[in-house]
């Protein structure tokens, strides 16, 4: 008897114990993923009335996902990209990678738009022939949502400058970035 009142007031006091744990102690929900974004164009140099590719690369580390552009239902913000650029260079439409389709327990098994690992958000750049400057520098901002299989982050703003040299309509440039655009 004596030892089933110590065993249970044992229990009690490490109830209570846990129930009044300051909340700087206990765990911490997941942390906001570090999203990497980068630009990069299809080559070193861009020349004066020609088109070069460029994109915006979205690095997305393991457990976390990034809402696709299309999503799949009404509360998912999706992922959006807009790109300002210099007087007369013309900036072609965003094509953007195609979503996978998850099923994940935080939304009821719900199916959701998502890109995961790396997704690579591509563009076309055309600089005008009667270009003056030396240099095109593209402000893109990315807008996206984070989660993971159990939370929803606010939504981030991410800017991005990209600067390219300009050089003459038959002057070289060598190509870049091949992983990011097809290796061509």
């Amino acid at each position: 008897m004596k030892n089933k009142l110590i065993h249970r007031t044992f229990i009690v006091a490490t109830v209570a114990a846990l129930i009044s744990i300051p909340a700087t102690f206990r765990a911490a929900p997941a942390p906001d993923p570090n999203i990497g974004v980068k630009g990069y164009y299809s080559n070193d140099k861009a020349q004066r009335g020609r088109t070069i590719r460029a994109a915006i690369v979205i690095d997305i580390p393991t457990g976390y996902h990034v809402n696709g552009n299309r999503p799949l239902n009404k509360y998912s913000i999706p992922t959006a990209l807009k790109i300002e650029a210099p007087r007369g260079v013309t900036i072609g439409p965003v094509i953007y990678p195609r979503a996978i389709v998850r099923k994940l327990k935080a939304v009821n098994n719900e199916p959701l738009a998502v890109y995961e690992g790396r997704a690579i958000l591509r563009f076309n750049v055309t600089v005008p022939a009667n270009y003056q400057g030396g240099e095109v520098v593209l402000k893109a901002r990315l807008r996206y949502q984070s989660c993971n299989d159990e939370v929803c982050f606010p939504p981030k703003n991410q800017d991005v400058d990209m600067g390219i040299g300009i050089v003459g309509p038959n002057d070289r440039v060598q190509r870049a970035n091949g992983w990011a655009f097809g290796g061509r």
